[in-house]
């Protein structure tokens, strides 16, 4: 894949003019910005630098509260599409998720680092996961949140699935890292689990159940316990689909414990598995209050049942998520001010002085139609533009 660089290796000073600037909600007249260094100034006499932006739109840099990154190249995908920011949910050994941190002009990320699981569920089967990422009991939770502090872990974790940890495991993992102060991020796809997580008094549910519905009760009682949702649609779309069955066959002959523990997840759901369950506990959790993030669950596997491109996928997550019920000023929130908001990333997400300039500028209004994100002009990364393909 070619690699595309950013413009300058080093943030300028520069003045936009003529441009209307999102502030959570809604878009300004058309007015001006000024950009100094990596950050948003005040002074508009400070460069004679001047980019007439002809009346487009700004927006803050895009958020994907939910990646998988394997290499730089991912983060060139993400900034071609205006995602400034990435929160990533599984990354191991350290060092290769420490390396891709802090790379000027690209996309800033935080990571979870390595999850919590448990010998036998399906992600264990799946991934090369090191025992020590695989939890048999709660008295192991302490150690397990401290390494991943130590490794610099921006939150933790947790896989919440049947089978995977117990309810004890989950739990002591989620009281360990709220003693040290981090966010705990919990994968759940189906309903049993997704109560697993509530239990646990996680943060944040990543994914929407498929088996069943959440219901209005349970999406109160999120609302009462600050629990954020990131129902990663685009995911959950691709997984209700029947995978190809040249995919499945190969599969039951090179990887039968990876088949074998997809179906045992399978049958252990509360009904079948469709993406109107997923789409429609979205619209319920949004009705109650819940903060709902876009998030895609993007990922660059070998042999993937479910193609889910980094960059691209957020923009189908906003056109999902507007599917779903929330308004097109609600999906661009979520992946705006709100990630940045309740991941505690309170220098970025919103434009004015002092913040990241991580900005995007597009030629139509996703206030009015979602799919205008996709119109992207220019993206800023820390004060730094990303040179797009033409």
């Amino acid at each position: 894949m070619e690699q595309v660089e950013p413009t300058s290796a080093v943030a300028r000073t520069f003045i936009l003019k003529n441009v209307r600037i999102f502030h959570g909600a809604g878009f300004t007249e058309c007015q001006s910005i000024a950009i100094t260094g990596d950050k948003i100034g005040n002074n508009l006499e400070s460069s004679s630098e001047i980019i007439d932006c002809a009346g487009y739109f700004l927006i803050p840099g895009l958020i994907d509260a939910h990646v998988h990154l394997q290499h730089e190249g991912h983060l060139h995908e993400l900034a071609r599409h205006g995602v400034t920011t990435a929160l990533d949910m599984a990354m191991w050994p350290a060092d290769k998720m420490n390396g891709l941190r802090g790379k000027r002009g690209l996309p800033d990320i935080r990571s979870a680092g390595l999850p919590v699981t448990a010998a036998g569920s399906v992600h264990s089967c799946m991934l090369p996961l090191p025992k020590e990422a695989l939890l048999s009991h709660p008295d192991q939770a302490e150690a397990f949140v401290q390494s991943r502090i130590t490794e610099g872990s921006d939150y933790i974790k947790v896989i919440s699935d049947v089978p995977g940890p117990t309810q004890e495991t989950l739990n002591a993992v989620s009281a360990a890292a709220h003693i040290k102060d981090k966010l705990v991020v919990a994968h759940a796809s189906a309903f049993t689990p997704f109560n697993m997580a509530l239990e646990a008094n996680v943060d944040v549910i990543t994914h929407s159940p498929r088996d069943k519905v959440v219901s209005g009760t349970i999406a109160q009682r999120m609302v009462k316990n600050d629990v954020i949702s990131v129902p990663t649609l685009t995911m959950m779309r691709a997984t209700s689909s029947r995978p190809p069955i040249g995919a499945v066959l190969g599969m039951a002959i090179s990887k039968p414990s990876v088949l074998s523990a997809i179906i045992r997840a399978k049958r252990s759901g509360q009904g079948p598995q469709t993406y109107a369950n997923a789409r429609d506990s979205v619209a319920a959790m949004y009705r109650a209050g819940v903060p709902v993030l876009a998030g895609t669950d993007c990922h660059e596997e070998p042999n993937s049942f479910f193609d889910v491109k980094h960059g691209d996928s957020l923009h189908t997550e906003l056109e999902l998520l507007v599917e779903a019920g929330l308004s097109p000023l609600d999906a661009l929130r979520a992946a705006t001010v709100l990630p940045a908001k309740h991941f505690r990333l309170l220098d970025r997400g919103i434009i004015t002085e002092g913040k990241r300039a991580d900005l995007v500028l597009l030629r139509g209004d996703p206030t009015n139609d979602i799919r205008a994100s996709r119109t992207i002009e220019r993206v800023w990364c820390g004060g730094i533009e990303f040179r797009r393909p033409v």
